[in-house]
């Protein structure tokens, strides 16, 4: 982005204290300009209409109307990106919905000792209202898929690896469905996202698809037919037990400069010294680089790599940075990639 272009936005929070936190953040950035404030989704949509912002900044839960009602209604009227703050883990399901309904990202909210500190540096609402600015709002329609498919004899592959980040879950979400009932290879995934939504991620993935979905363990054996989530307190590794043949999940403190808990970098390099040849490796939409030196190694090891095309994307980052490299073989449109994942096995 030029640093010429002010970003317009819009916050929309029902405690004044977190009002003006969110206000001094971003009036700390010379690049960023605050049109107003409103105090729930209803007044949000209002002033959104009135004002016309560039991003809209809004908690989730606030009285009377909250973080769903306001994206769901700013999508239909005045499609506008919408980042979200939730610090009630109990209510991560909403935020899941907000998502679905075009939400760009969420983040936790902000303590109230935030301001004038290193913390504030380190909070990452600037640098994701800059990211959203650039974003394209979608609406991604997929035909989900209800069948099973018939394997004929052995697939040609051993396991599906996913990286994501901002625009993830509604992608992963999308894919997923997708995908065939019977599906006879595991999936493994690792969305950022904190790791306190990533049960309730997991729980809710579980619910869209016959396959079972879960967060892998430490010494978990991986097997067929699931779909297995990266936690976030550490980057995971897939590795052979020497006994039995089988993939199983260890966790490392490793620290991977693109993006620590999950990096995506840590499972996709050791996902290709484990399954070689036989894997398939996709980078979705986010934020960034992580994903591209992992794919790199999936493509040595004679993998398929694939990335999201830009179209689809809520961010062209990650998918863009893997492609520019050279170290994706085919740009997938989100909407056709189960399809296009099925004709590989």
């Amino acid at each position: 982005m030029s640093s010429s272009k002010i970003i317009s936005t819009l916050i929309v929070e029902d405690s004044a204290l977190m009002r003006i936190l969110l206000s001094d953040i971003l009036k700390a950035d010379p690049n960023i300009e605050l049109l107003g404030t409103a105090k729930n989704g209803k007044e949000g949509v209002e002033k959104a209409r009135l004002l016309q912002p560039d991003v809209i900044i809004s908690d989730m839960i606030m009285p009377d109307f909250d973080g769903v009602y306001l994206v769901e209604n700013i999508m239909k009227e005045i499609p506008t990106p919408v980042i979200l703050l939730s610090s009630l883990e109990k209510n991560d399901g909403l935020v899941f919905d907000a998502l679905q309904k075009g939400a760009f990202d969420f983040l936790d909210k902000p303590k109230d000792d935030i301001t004038n500190s290193i913390k504030a540096k380190n909070y990452p609402l600037t640098t994701l209202v800059k990211a959203a600015a650039e974003s394209k709002i979608k609406k991604i329609e997929v035909k989900e898929n209800k069948n099973n498919h018939a394997f004929h004899g052995t697939v040609a592959y051993s396991a599906i690896v996913i990286g994501a980040s901002t625009g993830g879950p509604g992608a992963i979400e999308n894919l997923l469905k997708q995908l065939p009932n019977n599906l006879i290879l595991p999936v493994i995934i690792a969305q950022h996202m904190p790791d306190s939504f990533i049960h309730s991620f997991a729980k809710r993935l579980n619910d869209l698809t016959e396959l079972k979905v879960k967060v892998a363990d430490s010494g978990e054996e991986i097997r067929p037919g699931y779909i297995f989530l990266a936690p976030g307190h550490s980057n995971m590794r897939l590795r052979k037990n020497p006994h039995t043949g089988g993939v199983v999940v260890h966790f490392t403190d490793k620290v991977f400069t693109e993006f620590n808990n999950p990096s995506i970098d840590c499972l996709m390099e050791s996902a290709a010294e484990v399954y070689g040849d036989r894997m398939i490796g996709i980078i979705l939409t986010g934020m960034g680089k992580d994903g591209t030196e992992g794919l790199k190694k999936v493509k040595a090891k004679g993998g398929i790599t694939i990335a999201q095309d830009e179209e689809t994307s809520v961010v062209y980052g990650m998918p863009k940075s893997a492609f520019d490299s050279g170290a994706t073989d085919k740009l997938v449109p989100l909407n056709q990639m189960g399809g296009y994942l099925v004709s590989c096995l």
